[in-house]
């Protein structure tokens, strides 16, 4: 009698024991590659939540509040950033911005990019100045990493907002008598691409009370809708909230991010003001 044998396997059973088989080893590989990269990811989350500030300036007229929301996929974290402070002679300075790349490294050169800012801005009155010396400091350090930005300087004296933008998602605006729209200054490149890059300044009088928000491109663009469309359901809610609290309407503007199915972090800073004029001497 012969000895029976084991049944071959066919080709198709074979085929599904070596896809079953290399699944386990992509699956072996990617969580060992997540374990890896958690602790980076926890450090570049820690080191974006302590270089952001904890209280921005006000001023009597002038109130102001932001949000930050870290990024979906828990990978693209480090790059987004907003700032206020004060100034010589009572003025405040405002910026928002957002570093190429992400991880440790991108959380790193946006508090050198924070810095830079603050700096310059404590010795330079022009917006357009602060960032092209900005920019000429930040490619000295021969970092291969750039930002967008937009810095706003107010002058409590005269009531007016001096703004200028490297490459950075425009700001919206609305008053509450209706008036609203995107800023329109020229801008220039982002900051660490190119020297003697030079920034337009745009000089606007805060006549009516209203609010002025500025986003990251996290709040108007993600997979579920292009820029402008963000943009244009961001001014929608500005136009809605103009004469809002601050902190409701950058949380109301928040949603918008919430909306875009974002991976990237997202950051919101809003600056509500009454109808202002020259500040009595």
């Amino acid at each position: 009698m012969n000895p029976r044998r084991a049944p071959r396997r066919t080709p198709r059973a074979q085929s599904a024991d070596d896809l079953l088989s290399t699944l386990g080893r992509l699956t072996a590989r990617a969580r060992a590659g997540a374990e890896h990269q958690q602790p980076r990811v926890e450090l570049a989350e820690a080191l974006q939540r302590e270089m952001l500030p904890a209280v921005l300036p006000a001023l009597p007229g002038l109130r102001t509040a932001a949000r930050y929301a870290p990024a979906r996929h828990g990978l693209d974290i480090g790059g987004d950033w907003y700032d206020g402070f004060g100034l010589p002679e009572g003025a405040l300075a405002f910026s928002i911005g957002d570093v190429q790349g992400h991880d440790v490294e991108a959380a790193a050169f946006m508090g050198q990019v924070r810095i830079g800012l603050r700096a310059v801005a404590a010795v330079v009155d022009d917006p357009g100045e602060v960032l092209a010396r900005t920019n000429d400091v930040l490619l000295s350090m021969g970092r291969e990493l750039f930002a967008t930005c937009t810095l706003l300087r107010f002058d409590p004296d005269t009531w007016e907002l001096h703004s200028a933008r490297a490459g950075h998602v425009p700001a919206l605006w609305a008053t509450v008598d209706g008036r609203y729209g995107m800023a329109e200054d020229e801008g220039g490149l982002p900051l660490g691409m190119l020297p003697g890059a030079g920034y337009a300044v745009t000089r606007r009088k805060l006549d009516r009370a209203g609010s002025i928000v500025l986003v990251t491109d996290g709040v108007v663009e993600g997979p579920s809708f292009p820029v402008d469309e963000g943009l244009e359901r961001v001014l929608g809610v500005v136009r809605e909230g103009a004469g809002a609290d601050p902190g409701e309407l950058a949380a109301e503007v928040m949603k918008v991010a919430d909306s875009t199915g974002h991976a990237d972090d997202a950051a919101v800073l809003v600056i509500s003001h009454n109808a202002g004029g020259p500040r009595p001497r």
